[in-house]
């Protein structure tokens, strides 16, 4: 069952019933290729992939006020199989949302604390000598480091140096960890959820450009609003009490994964994805003046990876089976901040990252989108 006490919702299973029908029996629209079929069981998971996704987000409210957009980015990037880079201040509750998070779903949780003298070894787990007590016999047994759980809060990931911040890489990208020469599969499905400082702040290492890169998203955490800071302060000085209790499990959360990458991609999507990532590159010919005078380095091929996968994964939760370009937009920040470089022309200006890419999308040439 994917859904914990799984309550009844007729009329958003019948509004997302008409949404399906539709996209899929108009077959005079030209960007949806008809051999694009979404089966029975595919509607019913999307339908159970919505109903989990407000259950989970309940769930959190619960315990976490506003960041509202915070955790439905977290919500996309676990669905899209990505990683999420969470930056703020101290005491906005990152690690609190995580944590919570990481309740509403039934799936193991390790906290790593990253400080200055955190060795690889203190993630990834080490090789170490043990004795048979019966016959005297030694021999190297593999104890498992914290990396070996399924959701990992990888907590002010930029105190430690490079170093260390590298143990994640293979565990981020292949979901494998090698010590010794040997190598561990991690259990799936499998997340790294970090949390960063402002790297202004002291003590803090920059993350190399190949971490920040298997990271779906780099999320900003921005202060509350009045109203909100009221509740946050009335709720924690108080004895208010919330018990968060688990919505979906692993084997769902995979089958969720899958029904996303079934969901069709209109060319023209495709095109508006390639032409804003390649168009952020100032090393391409095509590439307009001002992007070679502002930015340094550009992303690479994973960007248009990471914004197909966010865009189906946000169709799906519109009650849509087809990406449209809204849905590339709306996840183009935290997809492209954290893979563009300014120059120091740009950062002498205080022309800041989310601004190049407001341009970015502005002037992106684009085709009518044929109305579904």
């Amino acid at each position: 069952m994917l859904l914990k006490k799984k309550r009844s919702n007729t009329n958003c299973c019948l509004y997302f019933h008409t949404f399906l029908n539709n996209s899929l029996t108009r077959t005079k629209n030209p960007t949806v290729s008809p051999s694009e079929k979404v089966s029975s069981s595919d509607e019913k998971m999307a339908e159970q992939l919505v109903q989990a996704y407000k259950k989970i987000k309940s769930q959190v409210h619960n315990v976490i006020v506003g960041q509202d957009e915070v955790l439905d980015q977290l919500l996309i990037a676990m669905l899209a199989r990505g990683h999420c880079l969470l930056e703020g201040v101290p005491g906005l509750a990152k690690t609190l949302m995580i944590r919570s998070l990481a309740q509403a779903i039934e799936l193991s949780f390790r906290r790593i604390q990253f400080t200055p003298d955190l060795m690889p070894a203190d993630i990834t787990g080490t090789d170490i000598i043990q004795e048979d007590k019966k016959t005297g016999h030694r021999e190297l047994v593999f104890d498992k480091g914290p990396i070996f759980s399924q959701i990992i809060l990888a907590d002010e990931i930029n105190r430690t140096p490079p170093k260390t911040q590298a143990a994640l890489l293979e565990a981020m990208q292949e979901h494998d960890v090698t010590v010794g020469g040997k190598t561990y599969h991690l259990e799936e499905p499998f997340f790294v959820l970090a949390t960063q400082n402002p790297i202004e702040q002291e003590g803090t290492y920059p993350l190399p450009e190949a971490q920040r890169d298997r990271f779906l998203f780099q999320i900003i955490v921005d202060y509350p609003s009045r109203e909100e800071e009221r509740q946050i302060v009335e709720q924690t000085t108080s004895t208010f009490e919330s018990k968060l209790e688990p919505v979906i499990d692993g084997p769902s959360l995979i089958e969720c994964q899958e029904t996303v990458r079934k969901v069709p991609v209109p060319d023209h999507v495709y095109d508006f994805v390639l032409g804003l990532v390649r168009g952020a590159r100032p090393k391409e010919e095509s590439s307009a003046g001002w992007v070679k005078d502002l930015i340094d380095w550009g992303p690479g091929p994973r960007a248009c990876q990471q914004l197909i996968l966010g865009a189906k994964v946000r169709a799906l939760l519109n009650g849509r089976f087809h990406a449209k370009i809204e849905d590339v937009t709306a996840l183009a920040h935290p997809v492209l901040r954290h893979r563009i470089v300014p120059t120091f022309n740009a950062e002498a200006e205080g022309i800041t990252v989310d601004s190049l890419i407001d341009r970015l999308i502005e002037e992106v040439p684009t085709r009518k989108e044929a109305v579904l």
